[in-house]
């Protein structure tokens, strides 16, 4: 049954249809989970179909469990080349180029990543003419051979037997994936450059990989894990001290500024964006508004004397208000005092221009 899949799996393969190969592919795998041939294959389908990270799980299963085979190193490399990651895919090449030396894909594409790495680094001295006439020259998509049926089925994606979350710290960030109860030997993790590839195969549940693209580059070498009785937590050791907005590699997300972590105070701490709403001051802006308009308006005669006045009142405590309103009105109009120790103790007499005199309207 298993090698039926398999040669159905190839000649899907060699017919293009790259989703029908992986989902045989994977079938096979169920029911030969040793055999590394398979892993090696499921790789290349998963490299046409651009499922990256997936592919280089699968080369270092064949890896695992076969380290002789070439081909494995060979499609691992691929697949970092494609994610970028040129230091994996290098030393991947040159373990396969000493396992395989009459193999001259090997050589060549060793020096395309010493080009690319030389480019990441500044460094023109490792950079052929043609590289530096050129230095957008996509990696090469390798074409391996083809010993890959026609049936057009796709494979729903798994729902995760696990969940994970992260947090961070300004030079690691910490993943925790809530496996509680698994033994310490059916946990494996390997880590690349941007890669991080965790399998948990524990006994009576499902097999769980999980091959994120990192948001931002890591230190293989100081990375570690730790199988504890209710999780797996991961330590990723930054290459750079920036923030990770997300944990996962995104084309849209722009990484943010680097962030010299020995220089900054606890109150010069860089701030990110906020979903909380911010508080606008409306009265603030209503009297900035006035004020301008105030401003710009030329009053003459009444209008600025009542104008005054109004000043006047809005500024005032509340004895001077009263004190205002007193006076004008039993004064008629003709008296506006502030003082209201004075006005308060008697009636506010009317006091006309000169020229004039008070008069009682009889009603």
């Amino acid at each position: 049954m298993a090698s039926d899949l398999e040669t159905k799996a190839k000649e899907a393969f060699i017919d293009d249809h790259f989703e029908l190969a992986l989902h045989l592919y994977s079938q096979s795998i169920q029911l030969n989970p040793k055999h590394a041939e398979l892993y090696a294959d499921r790789a290349q389908a998963n490299i046409k179909l651009d499922n990256l990270p997936e592919a280089v799980a699968d080369a270092n299963k064949a890896i695992e469990l076969d380290p002789s085979m070439s081909k494995a190193y060979l499609r691992k490399a691929t697949a970092c080349m494609k994610l970028e990651e040129y230091q994996t895919a290098k030393s991947a090449l040159e373990t396969g180029a000493a396992l395989a030396p009459a193999e001259s894909r090997f050589s060549k594409l060793i020096k395309e990543c010493e080009e690319r790495i030389a480019e990441e680094t500044g460094d023109l001295s490792m950079q052929t003419p043609e590289a530096l006439a050129k230095n957008d020259v996509p990696a090469k998509e390798i074409e391996l051979d083809k010993d890959q049926p026609n049936l057009e089925i796709e494979a729903a994606p798994p729902k995760p037997v696990y969940r994970y979350e992260f947090y961070q710290k300004p030079e690691e960030v910490v993943v925790t994936i809530f496996a509680k109860g698994t033994p310490h030997d059916c946990v494996k993790v390997d880590y690349g450059e941007q890669i991080l590839s965790v399998a948990i195969n524990a006994p009576g549940k499902e097999a769980y990989h999980f091959q994120p693209r990192l948001f931002a580059k890591i230190i293989p070498e100081k990375c570690r894990y730790d199988v504890l009785s209710t999780k797996v937590e991961i330590r990723l050791a930054k290459a750079e001290p920036i923030h990770w907005t997300s944990l996962e590699f995104s084309r849209e997300v722009a990484i943010t500024q680097r962030v010299n972590v020995s220089s900054v105070s606890a109150s010069q701490r860089p701030s990110y964006p906020s979903s909380k709403p911010q508080r606008v001051d409306w009265d603030k802006i209503e009297a900035q508004v006035k004020k301008e308009q105030e401003k710009d308006e030329k009053l003459d005669g009444d209008a600025a004397l009542n104008k005054f006045f109004r000043d006047i009142y809005k500024d005032a405590d509340e004895d001077t208000r009263r004190a205002m309103q007193k006076s004008f009105v039993e004064s008629n109009g003709t008296v506006l005092s502030t003082n209201w120790k004075e006005v308060g103790a008697k009636k506010v007499e009317g006091s006309p221009p000169d020229g004039m005199e008070m008069k009682k309207w009889e009603y």
